[in-house]
């Protein structure tokens, strides 16, 4: 192993941990971590560190956390160590100054195969839009985001019931194992990238927020509600109102079928199943968390809430 090869990642969620512990364990000299700044979380809104920070601490890997990366001291700082590759997982937009500093390059894994899905949610995206497949891409940054040249690509199945959340973890070891590699053949000078070609319009992967969370019961028909639900689960979740309150709503089965019922119907026995009317049949809602409340299966809701003929909205 080349011992001259000099390694800063940069990353901040549980998603990135895994590849920097792959390249750590490997035995790479990762000469520093930069992640974003301790922030308060939680109801005390106490002071958070994030993932990456953590993991870099409890193995003496030095951290930087600026709050601008375009920071005349942290440019200093970042160029003093003398870095020959970086390694970006999970991380913020980089300036050009940043990403052209090693001469090795900066390198990027983003949860997607490139050239589709680039964005900020890739994960949900590939889930609300029902794909079967998607996959992880290691890929050298450029100046315009998620364009850069491929290095390498792995794909992930995606099952017809599978949330965003347990696709995350495929993607997050997936990914790992691709960053590992890519140092790895990057160190042994036998990579051969490649352009992204666009035969089609990529599929986006815009950021998600609460407001385009919101079910539509009645203009999506049954796979797409089942899909869009699954695709924000559990974060940041799939939400509807019933009885003036929000209702989030983790899990769902469909049922096939020719109904009367007018879309976004409730119809429960308040015991045994609890489902809502769409086209093409029925939504079994199955985990669900009530506003004020703890998440729990249908069967403890009902037992605590009665529902009267109403709809969801």
């Amino acid at each position: 192993m080349n011992e001259n090869l000099r390694i800063i990642f940069m990353g901040t969620p549980d998603f990135a941990v895994p590849s920097l512990r792959s390249i750590y364990e490997a035995g790479y000299n990762v000469v520093s971590v930069i992640t974003a700044p301790d922030k308060p979380a939680g109801r005390g809104l106490q002071i958070h560190q994030s993932p990456v920070k953590e993991y870099a601490l409890a193995n003496n890997i030095p951290v930087l956390q600026p709050l601008k990366l375009k920071d005349a001291d942290f440019l200093d700082a970042l160029r003093s160590l003398n870095a020959n590759l970086q390694v970006v997982v999970a991380f913020r937009m980089l300036p050009d100054a940043v990403w052209q500093m090693p001469e090795l390059g900066t390198f990027n894994l983003h949860a997607s195969l490139l050239p589709d899905y680039r964005g900020a949610a890739p994960i949900n995206w590939a889930v609300i839009n029902g794909e079967k497949e998607t996959g992880v891409t290691t890929f050298f940054l450029k100046h315009d985001i998620d364009t850069g040249d491929i290095i390498y690509q792995d794909k992930i199945s995606i099952g017809p019931d599978e949330d965003a959340g347990t696709l995350h973890d495929k993607l997050m070891t997936a990914g790992a194992e691709l960053v590992l590699k890519t140092v790895k053949d990057i160190e042994a000078g036998t990579i051969k990238t490649k352009p992204q070609t666009l035969t089609n319009q990529p599929k986006p992967a815009p950021k998600l927020f609460k407001e385009n969370c919101r079910i539509n019961w009645t203009s999506n028909n049954l796979n797409e509600i089942h899909n869009f639900i699954r695709g924000l689960s559990p974060y940041p979740t799939a939400w509807t109102m019933l009885d003036g309150k929000v209702l989030k709503i983790y899990k769902t089965m469909k049922e096939t079928a020719i109904n009367n019922e007018t879309p976004s119907q409730i119809i429960t026995d308040n015991r045994s199943f609890l489902k809502v009317s769409v086209k093409g049949g029925y939504l079994h809602i199955l985990e669900l968390q009530l506003e004020g409340r703890k998440k729990m299966a249908f069967e403890e809701f009902l037992r605590g809430y009665i529902i009267k003929d109403c709809k969801a909205v």
